[in-house]
């Protein structure tokens, strides 16, 4: 029995210690890990975030790198108030406390304007024209130019400084524009100028310095760029009232172009023998 009970007694003892140690060791291997993770990671290391408002990019990086940190541009906006270029907007903020390595984020001022595509505005009412420019952050002059047409209150035009914008050109965000609107036929008969070979901006641009409208707009290819008129109804020199309207064919084949309408046949007097 004694010796039986010894044995127990030793056995217990020898799997205590080894208990023991064992915790020694995890408890090691575990600190052990927390200090490499921490090394690694830089954990408790902060640096003071410096304020790079109003810098460029080009010298705010340095300034950001010499504390360990990096940075980013996420975003641009446009101001009139603060150079183009420079940052107005940063992540962290300035005097904050970062780990290193941390990215700070920046939004920049865009330099130039935001620009913005003319949309087609032809035969829309002028107040819904308003609204349209308006939405795209462009200013419409209170004052209208005002022209002869079958249909008023509609915009024949749209001009930046007395020029006309195309449909789908870029305008910068702010510009101020003029609508040039219908007003009704006029009274007086004016003579329809030649408009073969035009684009139809051109032809439009010339039919209005006669008080004349674009009517139909007749495409023999459906692609919008490089077609030019080769057909139109009235042909050049037919006296119509102000305001009336102008048919045009137009086309990417040049070679179609009927310069025999540019001006109404001479009908020969019947000579009498």
């Amino acid at each position: 029995m004694g010796k039986r009970y010894f044995f127990s007694k030793f056995d217990f003892l020898f799997i205590g210690f080894n208990i023991v140690v064992a915790m020694f060791v995890l408890g090691g291997m575990i600190w052990g890990l927390v200090a490499y993770l921490r090394s690694y990671t830089e954990h408790g290391i902060e640096v003071e975030v410096p304020s790079v408002r109003g810098m460029i990019v080009e010298d705010a990086l340095p300034i950001l790198e010499e504390q360990g940190l990096r940075l980013e541009v996420i975003d641009s906006t446009y101001s009139e108030k603060v150079p183009f270029g420079s940052i107005v907007e940063q992540d962290p903020q300035p005097q904050s406390h970062a780990k290193h390595g941390r990215t700070v984020y920046v939004t920049v001022n865009a330099s130039g304007k935001r620009k913005v595509l003319m949309p087609d505005l032809l035969n829309m009412s002028s107040r819904q024209a308003v609204m349209t420019l308006q939405g795209l952050g462009l200013i419409v002059d209170t004052v209208y130019d005002y022209e002869p047409s079958i249909d008023s209150d509609l915009v024949l035009d749209v001009k930046v400084d007395g020029v006309s914008i195309q449909e789908n050109e870029k305008i910068p965000v702010g510009t101020t524009v003029r609508l040039v609107v219908g007003f009704g036929l006029g009274t007086e008969e004016v003579e329809v100028p030649s408009l073969i070979g035009l684009t139809l901006q051109e032809a439009r641009s010339r039919l209005l310095d006669c008080h004349l409208t674009v009517g139909a707009v007749i495409r023999d290819e459906q692609e919008q760029a490089g077609q030019y008129v080769y057909s139109q109804t009235p042909r050049a020199g037919a006296l119509i009232l102000e305001g009336d309207r102008v048919t045009l064919r137009l086309s990417t084949d040049r070679s179609k172009a009927d310069f025999s309408m540019e001006e109404d046949p001479v009908e020969e007097e019947d000579e009498w023998f």
